[in-house]
């Protein structure tokens, strides 16, 4: 990746780290800090100011984390106090408000828009065009898939917004939409093209629209045979439990 130099601001508060590179065209706001070794791209901005910046002459820019080893891709438009771990990783013109705080080795697929005050835990990958509302929380090692709506109001237009709860380890197909305040139990499987509108308990594999219990996860069965779910046991690329196995690791992270 070759960098120019060229057309940068970078506010004299901002603490860069050692080994990040920033692409042509970028804006650094006060009060960001970026970690060893992350690169940000062309085009984008970090630490975009909520409104109040323009308004409010006793503004103060809040600070913005991005860890150690990220990827930030062109146009990416990453807003004020928001928290991301280490080996974060972006897609292009992605949108991320404010307050959004995400764990180690997450990824935002393209045109990913997610609409502030999330709560995002470790290995969580959304493929491109998720829409998120603000409020949402996904747990850990969930994977959603391209263009799933998550909702955060059930009588619009009003105040009373809730966000879904996803738990650890959960699957969400592809254009699937998430009704607020639904809370999806761990290794639930949500079928593609699927309307969420309740609670969804662990391990159940869910369909339609409204979509309703089909089974038991982990009753799915492979073509030859073998069982698909849990997963983990059968999928590890960029997990943490990569060649080692998911119940080895689940031993290291003992005590």
């Amino acid at each position: 990746m070759k960098f120019n130099n060229r057309n940068v601001w970078i506010d004299p508060s901002a603490k860069i780290a050692e080994g990040v590179r920033i692409g042509d065209n970028t804006v650094i706001y006060a009060n960001v800090e970026i970690g060893d070794g992350t690169v940000i791209a062309n085009d984008c901005v970090i630490g975009e100011p909520i409104a109040d910046f323009y308004e409010n002459p006793d503004y103060h820019h809040p600070k913005t984390i991005i860890g150690k080893n990220g990827l930030i891709r062109s146009h990416a438009i990453i807003y004020v106090g928001c928290e991301f771990g280490d080996e974060f990783q972006t897609g292009h013109r992605v949108c991320i408000r404010e307050k959004t705080k995400i764990g180690d080795n997450c990824r935002v697929g393209t045109l990913c828009d997610l609409q502030g005050d999330l709560k995002i835990g470790n290995s969580t990958w959304l493929h491109s065009g998720v829409f998120a509302s603000k409020g949402t929380t996904l747990g850990d090692y969930v994977i959603v898939y391209p263009h799933c709506v998550f909702l955060d109001d059930k009588h619009p237009p009003s105040d009373q917004l809730q966000g879904a709860v996803v738990d650890d380890y959960v699957q969400i197909g592809a254009r699937s939409v998430i009704m607020p305040a639904v809370e999806i139990g761990q290794h639930a499987l949500i079928a593609s093209s699927s309307t969420i509108t309740k609670n969804v308990g662990s391990n159940d594999f869910v369909a339609g629209t409204p979509a309703k219990r089909m089974k038991d996860v982990r009753d799915i069965l492979l073509a030859s045979g073998e069982k698909a779910y849990p997963w983990p046991y059968r999928f590890d690329r960029g997990m943490p439990w990569s060649k080692i196995g998911h119940d080895q690791w689940l031993k290291q992270q003992e005590p």
